[in-house]
């Protein structure tokens, strides 16, 4: 395989984790959980599935990608996910940074951002701002956007739910 099919092999793998991601947490939002969704994969395939049940399980700290990290550390048996990559919904929030960095995920990719979340009545941003000190160059894990047309589709379930719970 050259460099460049294996390349767009691996776009595609993340495209495909991407909509998995964008479903789970858009089916999360009509079974009265959060609009956000994760996975962690490692060696191309998925290990564990994480959705947002924070009001659900009473529960600040279960976010999406908590859920995903916690699964996937049960399943391999292992408290370290080196080699493997979270696959989110969403911008992870600082909590869910730290905890990915906690597990040692080599990377994390996303579809909407904060500023997306902020339109959906998630605006973390004032807890961002205290991540911002340091430059995206010094953190020990590759950060990046995985641009997907679908990608408030979780939100715009949130907004049309008349039963939410804000938070």
């Amino acid at each position: 395989m050259t460099a460049y099919a294996e390349e767009k092999s691996i776009q595609d793998l993340e495209r495909t984790w991407m909509d998995e991601v964008i479903g789970l947490a858009t089916t999360s939002v009509k079974n009265g959980g959060g609009p956000f969704g994760a996975l962690i994969a490692r060696g191309g395939e998925i290990v564990a599935i994480g959705n947002n049940n924070v009001t659900s399980h009473l529960d600040p700290t279960a976010h999406g990608e908590v859920s995903a990290i916690r699964a996937a550390c049960q399943k391999l048996g292992t408290f370290s996910l080196e080699g493997s990559v979270l696959v989110t919904s969403c911008e992870p929030c600082p909590m869910c940074l730290s905890s990915a960095l906690w597990a040692r995920v080599d990377q994390i990719i996303f579809a909407a951002d904060r500023d997306d979340a902020a339109v959906a009545g998630f605006d973390d941003r004032k807890f961002y701002d205290l991540f911002e000190k340091q430059p995206a160059e010094l953190w020990p894990m590759v950060i990046r956007r995985v641009d997907m047309p679908n990608r408030t589709a979780p939100f715009d379930a949130w907004l049309a739910k008349s039963d939410r719970i804000d938070y």
